[in-house]
This record gives C-alpha cells, structure tokens and sequence, in this order.
C-alpha cells in the first residue's frame, strides 16, 4: 500500500474497527469449519470444498491485512465542528446543474460510497467542493460531463 494518508471520518473508522472484528472472530471461525470439513474429505488436490476454502482464506486475510493497515495509516478527521468550508466529513446541500437539492458526504476513499452519497475528496466532485463556501459554484469535469454544483448548505 501506498504512503499517502488516509483520511477517515470517525463512523468511518468505527465501521472498518466492526468489520475487523468480525473478519477475525466469527469469519474466520466458520472458515475453519469449512476448511476441516473438507480435509475430512480426503484427497485435497481434486477436492473442490478445500480449494474453494483456501481461496476465501486467502481474501479473508488479506482484507483482514487491509484493514489494519488502513487503521494504522488513518488519519481520523473529525467534523463535529461547524465550519463554513467544504472539508473532508462535511454535509453538503448542492443544487446540481441548476435541478433540485442533492447532499452529498465529503469522505476519504476508504469510506467513499456513491450510491449512499458518500463521495470522496479525490473524486471529481469532492475535489471541487472541498474549501467552497455557502453561495459558492463550484465545478467539476466528470466522465459525464462537466457539473456545476451550488453549495447551498454546509453541516
């Protein structure tokens, strides 16, 4: 993993904190179920049950990795003060391209979700919104095209 920092809002981190500990406890436990069923089974280089389990040994402990080092790099941005600039952890109500309010989440990309408004800093958008004010047009090249978003609200 790189060394750039990680920016993480607090619910951000407790979410990866939640997850880690069920990757390493309950996860991993049914995992090893699974795997001494099917060294029961007998021969393992044709044995579909043992390979399939190996393989999501593997992703489970690499996400496991993963996130420890996120943890470990985060750089936790706490938003819980009113600010009137855009900064990573912000609400911010926009009027996009002129059409009805949208609120979108500023977060680090760790946390980014699109679908659940929660867009990250180095994203097209979040980088036109971040250090805009309340009034402020901000404008982002996109893949679909240029946007101009109006910063109506900053929580």
């Amino acid at each position: 993993m790189n060394e750039r920092e990680i920016y993480l809002t607090p619910e951000g981190a407790d979410n990866l904190r939640a997850e880690l500990e069920k990757l390493r406890g309950p996860h991993r436990e049914a995992l090893a179920k699974r795997l001494r069923h099917a060294i029961q089974q007998g021969d393992l280089s044709e044995n579909a049950d043992y390979i399939t389990a190996k393989e999501a040994q593997g992703f489970l402990e690499g996400r496991i990795q993963e996130i420890e080092v996120i943890l470990r790099q985060a750089v936790i941005v706490d938003s819980s003060g009113s600010s009137d600039q855009v900064g990573i952890g912000s609400m911010v109500l926009v009027s996009l391209n002129g059409g009805d309010p949208e609120t979108f989440r500023v977060v680090g990309i760790k946390e980014a979700s699109p679908r659940q408004g929660k867009i990250s800093h180095e994203s097209p958008i979040g980088q036109a919104l971040v250090g805009k004010r309340v009034g402020d047009i901000a404008e982002a090249a996109t893949p679909g095209g240029k946007l101009t978003l109006r910063i109506l609200e900053i929580r």
